[in-house]
């Protein structure tokens, strides 16, 4: 209330047609912004390689999201979000991502959130990954608190539910949703990822939810070899599509193309996020 949440300062120092751009666009699907490129992953695959002959497990997600939280780490305005009009900033890094403990439509998901400081190297987060999908899979015997909590409201008259949920929104713009809920919701997040390469289809431009906090969601696509010029020549090369969709009130437009072009930078080689970050760049006051 009065400006403060559990998740996020109150961003005040920003150039004034930004401070106003939460106001005239009130909502996330408002200002929605579309990205697609494309990644080299032949140096994924030798690091993965040399990681797997160590005995260390990695998989495209694991690269993907270490680097993604080394961008907001180096790039803080990423790490924003707008309620209510307003900006606001994190203290920490919180990652969404849902999993399917079985790939068949009878297999129900499971969302897993998480939170990083920014500094972690990327064995640090693939371990704090792994534990976490393995808790969902190997080591879970029933309901997770998230899937508890859901079939909890839905099995609320739908009147009811619809006054819940309006309740639960009401107080989210206003500062009031208790720390415990926030803490709880994948929604209030500072990315969401979606992993479609294990599905073997091509990247999705995916929404960002307007309940909740997040305003980036990456989708991940299947790799595939395709023709590309280098040096006057076609050679083949395998690369993985991704995408991105950004709301764009938080952050201006050079600041995004910095920070994308760092991640590019980072994504060339995985083998630099094994050393850790020795302070994360703080975000203005």
């Amino acid at each position: 209330m009065f400006g403060k949440r559990p998740d996020g300062r109150r961003i005040r120092t920003v150039d004034p047609i930004q401070l106003i751009t939460g106001f005239l666009m009130k909502k996330r699907y408002d200002s929605m912004n579309m990205y697609e490129d494309t990644i080299n992953c032949e140096a994924w695959d030798q690091y993965i390689k040399e990681k797997a002959e160590q005995g260390i497990k990695l998989g495209y997600m694991h690269i993907f999201i270490a680097g993604v939280v080394r961008m907001l780490a180096l790039k803080p305005r990423l790490n924003r979000f707008v309620m209510n009009g307003k900006i606001y900033a994190r203290p920490k890094i919180w990652v969404s991502f849902t999993i399917h403990p079985e790939l068949h439509i009878d297999c129900p998901d499971t969302t897993i959130k998480l939170m990083f400081e920014g500094t972690e190297s990327i064995l640090e987060i693939a371990e704090t990954i792994n534990e976490a999908i393995r808790k969902e899979t190997v080591l879970r015997t029933g309901e997770n608190d998230t899937d508890k909590m859901v079939r909890l409201f839905t099995a609320l008259p739908t009147w009811f539910l619809n006054l819940v949920a309006a309740m639960v929104k009401w107080l989210d713009r206003h500062n009031m949703l208790p720390k415990a809920i926030i803490e709880f919701s994948p929604f209030h997040t500072s990315f969401y990822i979606t992993n479609l390469k294990s599905l073997g289809i091509n990247p999705v431009m995916h929404h960002t939810c307007e309940f909740g906090t997040n305003g980036l969601f990456f989708a991940m696509g299947k790799e595939k070899t395709v023709p590309v010029a280098e040096k006057g020549q076609v050679v083949i090369q395998k690369q993985m599509p991704f995408t991105l969709v950004s709301d764009e009130r938080f952050c201006d437009g050079l600041y995004f193309a910095l920070a994308l072009r760092e991640f590019r930078k980072i994504m060339r080689d995985p083998a630099s996020l094994e050393t850790r970050l020795e302070k994360k760049v703080e975000d203005v006051e």
